[in-house]
């Protein structure tokens, strides 16, 4: 059984004032570290379909995985270039009613208002070897949502990120980590080839698919806890 570290990231940069939940957010020069950490202790880093044999169990490596939610323009500005500079791909779930928007979803709880990558934004991540990923249409709670609904922000997604780029979309991320058995069989059927939610923890072979947990890389985690996060059971135990 191989264990997979899946790495969760919002937010690159610094938090702007008045912002709330900060710890979203890492800062630049900190995602630079980690990824030349990765790349020093022999990982190779990985879009989800890239990770796909891997988390099957159809091959073997060190490896790990690296998604980014939500779709903010930061992910492209600021983190793109340190991944391209460690030859890594990585994963970025966008939601598609909200394109070239802002976080509406949260922008009051959180007190800042993020832009999100327009069309030319997301073509340009994709370009660069990125993988597109879905992350619903508006980022309801996908619980509360009637069986047309859940359909419609599942699915819809999938079929709008499609026709943008012009590739099957395959992988999804719960937003809000929100779901249950139906939320997990609609995605199941529309044909996901994985979707991640926020439980934390690493993944391993043999794990349902539909549901991977990953690994939460905070503002608050310094080398010497990143280090634990990918080797140690730290964050395992508190999935």
């Amino acid at each position: 059984m191989s264990i997979i570290p899946i790495l969760m990231y919002h937010n690159i940069g610094v938090p702007p004032e008045g912002a709330k939940l900060r710890n979203l957010y890492v800062r630049k020069s900190a995602f630079a570290r980690q990824m030349w950490m990765l790349r020093m202790l022999g990982y190779q880093g990985l879009s989800m379909s890239a990770a796909m044999p891997y988390l099957r169990g159809e091959k073997q490596g060190r490896v790990a995985v690296i998604t980014f939610d939500d779709g903010y323009v930061d992910t492209l500005e600021d983190a793109l270039p340190i991944l391209q500079k460690n030859n890594f791909s990585a994963t970025c779930y966008f939601i598609s009613n909200k394109i070239g928007q802002y976080n509406q979803w949260d922008a009051g709880k959180l007190n800042v208002r993020k832009a999100l990558m327009s069309e030319g934004q997301i073509l340009k991540w994709h370009g660069a070897g990125m993988e597109v990923g879905a992350h619903s249409r508006t980022h309801p709670r996908l619980t509360g949502c009637t069986d047309d609904e859940l359909k419609n922000e599942i699915a819809g997604s999938k079929t709008d990120l499609e026709k943008l780029i012009g590739q099957p979309v395959t992988q999804f991320c719960y937003p809000y980590g929100d779901l249950d058995e139906r939320v997990v069989s609609a995605t199941r059927e529309v044909g996901y080839d994985a979707a991640t939610t926020v439980q934390r923890g690493r993944a391993r072979t043999g794990d349902n698919p539909m549901l991977f947990r990953r690994v939460l890389v905070s503002g608050s985690t310094l080398p010497h806890l990143f280090l634990l996060k990918l080797f140690g059971n730290y964050e395992d135990k508190r999935g």
